[in-house]
């Protein structure tokens, strides 16, 4: 018999939070007009930056596809005359993306960066695939003055082995032979 008084004592409670909040007064936020100001750290739409010189980032390393855990991202890799690589083509699914940021966090050249930009509601699931020209903005996003090829120590246009910048001469490893 004490249970079932315990049950409608419990009912009481939750119809009584019900009848309380039955003559407030409504709080309506007119959302097209009115945009609610987002969290400093907010992710959402995935942007692919460049190098201060104009060059793409990306390297197409596939760390950002490999951290994915929806695998919304993929890519194909390629190499130009100069040595350095590229993404040949990028693509990325937003329908698929949970915008969790691991991608950007697995990016050495800090390529990758996802933007407080959220609206890309679309009534055709393809639109929300996104390709590499789709996702190219022409600045470097938080990092501006970053460029991987100048820290790299690969031998690109931008330098030989050793001559990067916070990079020791390449040691001769016969030389450290008993």
């Amino acid at each position: 018999m004490k249970s079932a008084w315990e049950a409608v004592a419990a009912l009481a409670a939750g119809f009584a939070t019900t009848f309380k909040h039955l003559f407030r007064k409504p709080i309506t936020e007119e959302y097209p007009e009115y945009k609610r100001p987002l969290p400093e750290r907010a992710r959402a739409v995935i942007v692919l930056t460049r190098d201060p010189d104009g060059s793409e980032r990306c390297v197409a390393c596939y760390l950002c596809s490999a951290a994915c855990p929806v695998s919304c991202i993929s890519m194909q890799s390629a190499e130009r005359k100069d040595g350095r690589r590229y993404a040949r083509w990028f693509r990325i699914n937003f329908a698929r993306c949970i915008y969790c940021g691991l991608c950007e966090e697995a990016c050495p050249t800090s390529a990758i960066q996802l933007t407080p930009y959220f609206e890309t509601c679309e009534r055709d699931i393809l639109k929300l695939v996104y390709e590499k020209e789709d996702l190219l903005v022409e600045h470097g996003g938080k990092d501006k003055e970053y460029n991987f090829y100048k820290y790299a120590g690969v031998v690109t246009d931008v330098g030989d082995k050793g001559t990067h910048q916070k990079e020791d001469k390449p040691v001769n490893v016969k030389s450290n032979l008993p």
